[in-house]
């Protein structure tokens, strides 16, 4: 295993203290529950937190501030935070309008997630719950019943996000949420392995000439092992996969987002942008929105995800407004 970290057992504390010191202006930093919170969040706004294994960086931990995140609070390197966690980090951000848990549809995260907000309920806090379950890759997994969430959960944290800030009630953030989360669809793959840090070894092997198709954001194994095809072939299947699954049809405005695994050259991303974009021109779905980039990411992976959003006129509109997070380029 070759990292530039020091000692594994701190690989997220350490990360999580240097996001916090590149943006001490905005964020708060509790080390104990690996928690980081907006400072300054505006009084009787519905909070919003998410939080699942650290590893898929900049989920969910570098999203935290003004129109997405109010708070996160991961676990470590793909493992759910413990439920303490979660309920303390409620606890930390609560406001009378109440707090939405955004949650990735895995067994650990549900487990932890729903054992903190039943504490927090105990304590008289609201909490509301949207479960993000976009990949179609497979319907159940190693550490899912039916499918996993992956990308998308993007979209349903800004739309919630900007949501809040015009002063969404919690019920209808929960809506919103649930709609998002029913018109957005994602398939992955994967070139390479990954090595968490506190395992220091690979956490699946491939051969050089191999690819995962329908690969998880933890490894989890997709649809099938197969033989390197070139990018087109690649999108092909993906894209047929994402967009019969809702299904898109002509004439719909969709957000597309190329999402990296971490270790995929951008060049590479946008040879992957320009099929997928060619094929969604071929089926006469228009592209408001497009996100090209590492989003959720699985630590130095090399391959990419593929994500369709359905959009209405609600969605379009929450993702043109502005969001000041600690992921940013100038």
């Amino acid at each position: 295993m070759k990292k530039i970290m020091n000692d594994a057992n701190d690989f997220v504390k350490e990360m999580i203290e240097g996001v916090y010191l590149a943006n001490k202006d905005k964020l708060e930093w509790v080390p104990e529950i690996n928690t980081l919170y907006r400072k300054n969040i505006p009084e009787g706004k519905v909070t919003i937190m998410q939080g699942s294994g650290s590893g898929h960086e900049p989920a969910h931990i570098m999203c935290v501030g003004k129109g997405m995140l109010d708070a996160s609070c991961p676990g470590n390197v793909f493992a759910a935070p413990p439920m303490d966690f979660v309920y303390q980090c409620t606890k930390k951000i609560a406001s009378d309008a109440g707090v939405l848990h955004i949650i990735n549809n895995y067994q650990g995260d549900r487990m932890s997630w729903d054992m903190g907000r039943e504490m927090a309920e105990m304590d008289g806090i609201k909490v509301g719950v949207v479960v993000v379950n976009d990949d179609v890759s497979v319907e159940d997994s190693l550490y899912t019943v039916g499918r996993r969430g992956v990308a998308g959960n993007f979209f349903v944290i800004k739309c919630c996000g900007a949501a809040s800030e015009k002063g969404a009630s919690l019920e209808e953030l929960v809506a919103l949420g649930n709609k998002v989360n029913a018109n957005v669809r994602t398939m992955g793959m994967a070139l390479s392995s990954c090595t968490p840090p506190p395992k220091g070894t690979a956490i699946f092997e491939i051969e050089d000439d191999e690819i995962e198709m329908g690969v998880g954001i933890h490894g989890e194994p997709g649809r099938r092992r197969d033989k390197i095809k070139s990018a087109y072939e690649i999108v092909e299947e993906m894209f047929k996969a994402v967009s019969e699954d809702l299904p898109f049809k002509k004439g719909d405005r969709v957000a597309l987002m190329i999402n990296g695994m971490g270790g995929t050259p951008i060049s590479e991303l946008y040879i992957t942008y320009r099929e997928a974009a060619l094929m969604c021109e071929e089926k006469g779905l228009t592209i408001v929105k497009n996100y090209v980039g590492n989003y959720c990411t699985s630590l130095e992976m090399a391959g990419f995800s593929l994500t369709l959003l359905k959009l209405d006129d609600e969605m379009e509109a929450l993702l043109d407004e502005p969001a000041e997070i600690p992921v940013r380029i100038f």
